[in-house]
Parts: structure tokens; C-alpha cells; sequence
């Protein structure tokens, strides 16, 4: 998984446009909610073999943050 692969597979999970996340976006401003947060715990496990730690997660405040989360995992 690259990084637009990520941003779209949280495109997906939160239910928005395809393209719409660039990074910069505050998690406060999109639809991050209890779901987006399981389905973001299952997808780096499941495609990036991760196992996100809880407070790391919940100290998230944005897209970057969350891709921070998970850099070394994606590919280039």
C-alpha cells in the first residue's frame, strides 16, 4: 500500500469523495468517528500487518498524523 492507496481506503471508510484527503486535513473537520476508528485499526492490520497502539491513535489529530502512524508500513 502507497500513500494515495491510504488516503483512499480512508476516503472509503469515512465516506468521502475519492480524492478528497490530502494530508493536511484535521481529523476534527471530517467524519472520524468510533467506526472510522476500528476500521482504521483493521485496515493497517490487515494490509500493513500493524498493530496501531490505542494512545498513539487517540492522540491523532490529523490525515498526517494518522499517516505518520503507518509510514514505515507503505510503500514508496
Amino acid at each position: 500500500m502507497n500513500k494515495q492507496e491510504f488516503f483512499a481506503q480512508l476516503e472509503e471508510f469515512m465516506e468521502l469523495d475519492e480524492g478528497r484527503l490530502t494530508g493536511v486535513e484535521a481529523l476534527d473537520d471530517l467524519p472520524w468517528d468510533s467506526l472510522a476508528v476500528v476500521s482504521f485499526i483493521a485496515m493497517a492490520d490487515e494490509h500493513l500487518e500493524l498493530a496501531v497502539k490505542p494512545a498513539s491513535l487517540a492522540e491523532a489529530k490529523s490525515v498526517a498524523d494518522l499517516l505518520a502512524l503507518v509510514a514505515d508500513k507503505l510503500d514508496n
